[in-house]
């Protein structure tokens, strides 16, 4: 019997795999427990249709990542914070506001733990670095202005 996989399963085969196996194992516990399907026609080509899309979809996703990334890139974005009479900021800037900055200013939704960077504690220009996603980072600009 031929069963296409739809999940791994230890000392067969991956996920996608087409494999010749005995009935009642394919039968009995692929099958029964959701490991496999019967490897028909019908199954096949729905399962190539299924791989399509989700080709077309991760291209889109990496086409949308690699455009944010460069609208990112020429970004920079502005926090004003309390300074004390030392010229040190009140606690810091956290990833909340940094996230909050660009939702606000540029429009653009970020995950705070995309962010790489630890609280600034500094006046001036600091470059922030994202993980997007699919191994695309992106950096932007943030300037820190005292009050």
């Amino acid at each position: 019997m031929k069963v296409l996989l739809i999940k791994d399963v230890k000392s067969l085969g991956k996920a996608g795999e087409i494999k010749e196996v005995k009935d009642g194992y394919g039968q009995n516990f692929l099958i029964a427990k959701g490991f496999a399907k019967a490897a028909t026609n019908e199954v096949l080509r729905q399962f190539e249709a299924e791989q399509k899309k989700k080709a077309e979809n991760l291209r889109l996703e990496l086409a949308n990542l690699e455009k944010l990334k460069e609208e990112l890139d020429k970004i920079t974005i502005s926090i004003n914070k309390a300074v004390g009479a030392n010229g040190h900021l009140f606690g810091g800037v956290t990833k909340d506001e940094i996230t909050h900055a660009l939702k606000e200013q540029k429009n653009i939704d970020i995950d705070k733990k995309s962010l790489e960077c630890d609280t600034i504690k500094e006046l001036g220009v600091h470059e922030i670095s994202i993980k997007l996603g699919h191994a695309i980072h992106a950096k932007f600009k943030l300037e820190v202005k005292g009050e």
